[in-house]
């Protein structure tokens, strides 16, 4: 009895004395005793208050291909391979055109048509669409240098004019200039001087490479174009063009890369020109790269008879230019 009364009065003078020296404690040394105290709180902590989680490999869910690595000359290098080669080319392709807000809104999506495309370096590209049933031509169109030239034998319309003009018409496939296609279907490597940037985009739902193409206008550098590499193949995935302010003119998606004439060129080509309103998806049905049958006499467009002429005159150099 005198044993427990003894140690509850100990027990008493112990907390006395520590409600003391606590209350009279320095108080920056009582901040480094709190925080020891909470470290330890930390430390000692029961397991059920630890929680543990798996993350995702970086990549596509569900895909169990390994990644790929590459350096930005290997990039570089890539463009080259699938660019350099080709010289000239005659395609056959279904072409879906949709117009809309391609940014959400209403699109409307249009009958698939046939479409032929001739190319021939270094800039020269002829594009024509006819009906699939009746075989007649809906549109026309040839670009030779800065120059285009565009018929609608349908609507008796003939336009001429260079690629920067503004494409401003209310029904927007009157829009379509033979640019467009160029400027998609061909995948240039960087130009001399230009400025070239490597990006890992890589993540638990993508897994890219990106190579930023930039350039130095004036002192002051310009994104031109951003080319997106499959890190699962390292094959060109996409290819963004932007104006000088920085917005989108261009966004084309690439995929089922097969060889044409022993050359590697996508099967699957979406064009979308957002500023311009419309979207032209092309699945390629058959192709002959350098088959000697391109010539320039083939980029000749003559004015139908009895058609009405509109010249589109090119708008003044300024930020926000076309492409």
């Amino acid at each position: 009895m005198r044993l427990r009364e003894h140690k509850s009065q100990a027990s008493k003078r112990f907390r006395a004395s520590r409600l003391y020296y606590t209350s009279n404690m320095h108080p920056l040394r009582a901040r480094r005793e709190l925080a020891l105290v909470v470290f330890l709180c930390f430390v000692c902590l029961p397991s059920c208050l630890v929680r543990k989680r798996v993350v995702a490999p970086p990549g596509k869910k569900h895909e169990t291909r390994p990644l790929l690595t590459a350096t930005k000359q290997d990039l570089i290098q890539r463009i080259h391979a699938v660019s350099d080669p080709i010289v000239s080319f005659t395609m056959k392709a279904e072409m879906s055109p949709s117009v809309g807000s391609l940014y959400g809104g209403q699109i409307t999506d249009y009958a698939t048509i046939t479409g032929y495309v001739l190319f021939l370096r270094p800039d020269d590209i002829r594009v024509i669409g006819q009906d699939p049933v009746i075989h007649s031509t809906v549109f026309d169109m040839v670009s030779i240098g800065n120059d285009f030239r565009v018929s609608i034998p349908l609507k008796s319309q003939f336009f001429i004019g260079q690629n920067d003009a503004p494409a401003n018409s209310k029904n927007k496939l009157e829009n379509l200039r033979p640019v467009a296609f160029l400027n998609a279907l061909l995948i240039r490597p960087p130009a001399p001087g230009d400025i070239t940037i490597f990006q890992d985009d890589t993540s638990e739902t993508k897994a890219v490479y990106i190579l930023m193409i930039l350039r130095n206008e004036q002192g002051q550098l310009r994104l031109l174009r951003n080319v997106y590499f499959d890190r699962y193949t390292l094959q060109i995935s996409r290819q963004k063009t932007f104006d000088p302010n920085g917005y989108i003119i261009s966004d084309t998606r690439y995929g089922d890369w097969k060889a044409f004439s022993g050359i590697l060129f996508p099967a699957d080509i979406d064009i979308q020109r957002p500023r311009d309103g419309y979207e032209v998806e092309l699945r390629v049905l058959d192709m002959k790269v350098n088959s000697g049958d391109v010539s320039a006499a083939k980029f000749i467009l003559n004015q139908p008879p009895g058609s009405k002429v509109k010249e589109l005159s090119a708008v003044p150099t300024a930020p926000g230019g076309r492409e």
